[in-house]
């Protein structure tokens, strides 16, 4: 069965590039290409591809919030991030909005198409290195709850912490105590430093 493939974006050369590559193989149909957003979406109401080559940084919205989209309205169709930056936070955003793997843009032709025949098995590809950076990012990060999480992220947003406790239905001093735990956990001395942390590792 052949797989269609299409991709998102705004450079010609990548474009052009991963067409030469992928075109003449029998396992793949090429759809073409969308250098936006806006033409992606409005490329979808006509055509269903069954992969979308996904580029993380477009010029009207990011490839992020596109592949939201994307997989809310179309869920059978698989969405593979492309891009040239190996960066923990964007990887986990991009499966976390839905992306079927993550692909970087030096990917060599044999990468690509084992990406798209795992994402058709139903099944997260990652590449070798993406897969590396991730594991070691998990074991630089520290056991948190989930009421830490949600404390944690309502302090990068700038909450007071009487705010925090009105919006958990908790107790100004148990957000004082979730709040020094969580400084304790990332070794952070003041809340900047555990903000800037926790970005690192994508948790917020």
């Amino acid at each position: 069965m052949k797989a269609s493939v299409f991709i998102v974006d705004d450079h010609y050369m990548v474009i052009e590039g991963i067409r030469s590559l992928l075109q003449n193989e029998k396992g793949i149909e090429w759809m073409g290409h969308a250098t936006n957003a806006a033409s992606c979406l409005s490329f979808l109401k006509q055509q269903m591809p069954d992969v979308i080559l996904m580029d993380v940084n477009l010029p009207d919205m990011s490839g992020i919030d596109l592949c939201k989209l994307v997989t809310k309205q179309y869920p059978s169709i698989y969405v593979l991030g492309l891009s040239t930056f190996n960066q923990q936070p964007i990887i986990r955003n991009m499966t976390g909005n839905g992306a079927s793997g993550y692909v970087l843009k030096n990917a060599t032709k044999e990468e690509l198409l084992e990406a798209i025949a795992t994402v058709m098995l139903g099944k997260t590809y990652l590449s070798h290195e993406t897969s590396l950076l991730l594991r070691e990012a998990d074991n630089k990060m520290p056991p948190i709850t989930r009421r830490e999480k949600e404390v944690l992220q309502l302090v990068a947003e700038g909450f007071t912490n009487a705010e925090i406790a009105e919006k958990l239905f908790i107790s100004i001093p148990t957000v004082n105590t979730h709040r020094k735990s969580l400084l304790e956990k990332f070794d952070a001395k003041n809340t900047a430093i555990l903000i800037g942390k926790a970005t690192k590792l994508g948790l917020i």
